[in-house]
């Protein structure tokens, strides 16, 4: 399983996602990215964003941790499961705007907290985000995260 932590960055109950196109489908991740070894969780959200999105990022706490489980179809896929691990945060410098040489993102978007719930998102937390930032809980595991495929 390797571990991708991601970042909530929400201003005036938008999130910032970054949009992508597989096939006929738009899909709408968290900002984040691996880690390159040695790298913790926070620096790789810092080295990302900034590569990404020419932006400068504060790490806030853990807001939920989830796991995206391949679907085990008894052929290699070559994918692995995903640990996601799901930062709150702020940009504290810069406009948020896509490094086409670092993303293959198409754009970045920010999004109503109220509609997340009904995008195609990756990972798909749109329902725990829009609970979490009515409860405030810290550093929750959710668990399995039901993830559409595209």
């Amino acid at each position: 399983m390797k571990v991708r932590p991601a970042i909530l960055l929400i201003e005036n109950n938008h999130l910032l996602l970054m949009q992508y196109r597989y096939g006929d489908t738009d899909v709408f991740a968290l900002p984040g990215g691996n880690p390159e070894p040695g790298e913790t969780m926070d620096l790789t959200l810092i080295r990302e964003l900034q590569e990404e999105l020419g932006v400068e990022v504060e790490i806030g706490p853990i807001a939920f941790v989830g796991e995206v489980i391949q679907p085990q179809t008894g052929e290699p896929e070559g994918k692995e499961d995903v640990l996601h691990v799901v930062f709150l945060g702020q940009v504290i410098g810069g406009i948020p705007r896509l490094n086409p040489t670092e993303t293959t993102a198409l754009a970045v978007s920010w999004k109503p907290v109220g509609e997340l719930a009904s995008l195609n998102l990756y990972p798909n937390v749109g329902r725990q985000i829009q609970r979490w930032l009515t409860t405030q809980i810290q550093q929750e595991y959710i668990g399995k995260i039901d993830q559409k495929f595209f």
